[in-house]
C-alpha cells in the first residue's frame, strides 16, 4: 500500500492537481466545485455522470478535463441507433491469415466521453457496465484489460425524456457520483463571453499532466489513512438510506466503497494524508443521492434524493477523535499526553 511516508508525495499530487483545476476552470467559468469534484473522482478510480439542462457546458467540462490531461481520448455520441459492438469492439474475419481479428471499440482509451448516454438502448448503455466496474472487456470469449488510468464521464440531459431510455439502478450504481453544472453567475457568463466569444478555449487548451503521473497520484490516494470511526461514519449514513421511509431503494454497499474512496481522494486534495467526517459530509450527496430511488408518496410530496441525504446527515451522529490520539489521521499514531503542571502556590 502507498503511503505519504515522505512529504514530498503529497506535495506532488497538489502542485499537479492545482495545474489541471487551473486548466479546466479556464474552460469552465465559475464552477470551482464541479471542478473539484471531477479531480476527486479521476483520482478515486471512479466514474462521472454529469446531468443538467442544455448549454450549461457538460460536454465542455468532460473535455476540457480529458485535454487537461495526456491520455488517451475517446467520444461516443449516444443514439438509439448505436450498437454494443460500437463501444466495445467487434471480431473480423482477415481472410490472409484465415483467423479472426478484434478490432478495439471507443471504450478503449483512458477518458471515455459518452454524450447523452441516455439516448442509446439498454442494450447498449449496459455494454458499459463490464468496463466500468472491472475495467475490462470481454468479446466473443477473449478478455481484453483496458488502459490505465480509465474514467467514464458521462452526460445526460434530464429535461428532454421523449426517445430516451433512462438509466437503470444497475447502470446508475457504477458511477461514483452524479455533478449538475447549474447556470453561471452573471460575472461568470460576462467573462464567459470575453474567453468563448472569438473562439473556443478547448482549441488552445494543452495537457498539463501525463497518464503516468496521475497513475502515480491514484496509487498515492489509495495511501491515505481512514480511521475507523470514519468508517463506521461513511457505513451508518448508507445504512439509514436503505431504512428511511421516504425511499424504496437505498444505496448499495457499492456505494460506501465509492464513498470512502471519495472521501480519501478529497483528503488527498486538500493537503491531508487522512481523511475527516467532513469529507464524507461534503460528498455524501453527490455519491449517495444518484442511487437512490424516492418512494411514490415521497414524490407526491415533491421529496427529492437530496434532500433526504441531507436529513440523513443530519441526524447521524458525527464521530470526534478521542483525545489520546491525533485526530483521525497520523496514520493510528498516537498522541503523547501532556504531563500535569503542578498547581501555583500564591
Amino acid at each position: 500500500m502507498t503511503t505519504y511516508d515522505d512529504r514530498a508525495s503529497l506535495n506532488d499530487l497538489t502542485a499537479t492537481v492545482e495545474r489541471v483545476r487551473s486548466s479546466v476552470e479556464g474552460v469552465i467559468e465559475g464552477k470551482p466545485e464541479v471542478v473539484r469534484l471531477s479531480l476527486t473522482v479521476l483520482l478515486a478510480e471512479g466514474h462521472l455522470l454529469i446531468e443538467d439542462v442544455p448549454g450549461v457546458g457538460k460536454t465542455m467540462l468532460a473535455k476540457a478535463l480529458a485535454r487537461s490531461v495526456d491520455c488517451s481520448v475517446r467520444r461516443i455520441q449516444f443514439t438509439p441507433d448505436l450498437l454494443p459492438s460500437d463501444i466495445t469492439g467487434v471480431s473480423i474475419w482477415d481472410q490472409q491469415r484465415r483467423d479472426f481479428e478484434f478490432r478495439p471499440g471507443a471504450v478503449f482509451a483512458q477518458i471515455v466521453i459518452g454524450d447523452e448516454i441516455n439516448r442509446a438502448s439498454p442494450k447498449t448503455q449496459s455494454a458499459l457496465l463490464e468496463s466500468m466496474e472491472e475495467r475490462q472487456v470481454t468479446v466473443d470469449g477473449q478478455t481484453y484489460e483496458l488502459p490505465s488510468p480509465f474514467m467514464v464521464v458521462a452526460t445526460q440531459n434530464p429535461v428532454e425524456m421523449e426517445g430516451t431510455y433512462p438509466l437503470p439502478e444497475a447502470q446508475r450504481d457504477r458511477f461514483m457520483a452524479r455533478v449538475s453544472v447549474g447556470y453561471p453567475s452573471a460575472e461568470a457568463e460576462l467573462r464567459m463571453l470575453d474567453v468563448h466569444g472569438a473562439a473556443s478555449p478547448l482549441e488552445d487548451l494543452q495537457p498539463v499532466a501525463h497518464a503516468h503521473e496521475i497513475v502515480k497520484l491514484i496509487d498515492a490516494v489509495r495511501g491515505v489513512h481512514v480511521s475507523e470511526a470514519v468508517r463506521r461514519y461513511a457505513v451508518e449514513l448508507v445504512a439509514a438510506t436503505r431504512t428511511h421511509p421516504d425511499l424504496r431503494l437505498g444505496a448499495s454497499p457499492r456505494a460506501t466503497l465509492h464513498l470512502l474512496r471519495a472521501a480519501k481522494a478529497s483528503a488527498a486534495l486538500g493537503g491531508r494524508d487522512y481523511a475527516l467526517p467532513d469529507d464524507v459530509q461534503a460528498l455524501a450527496v453527490a455519491v449517495l443521492a444518484h442511487r437512490l430511488l424516492p418512494t411514490a408518496q415521497a414524490q407526491l410530496n415533491r421529496r427529492t434524493a437530496e434532500q433526504v441525504v441531507l436529513e440523513i446527515l443530519q441526524h447521524t451522529p458525527v464521530p470526534t477523535a478521542p483525545q489520546q490520539h491525533s485526530g483521525f489521521g497520523g496514520l493510528g499514531r498516537t498522541v503523547p499526553a501532556r504531563p500535569q503542571q503542578p498547581p501555583r502556590r500564591s
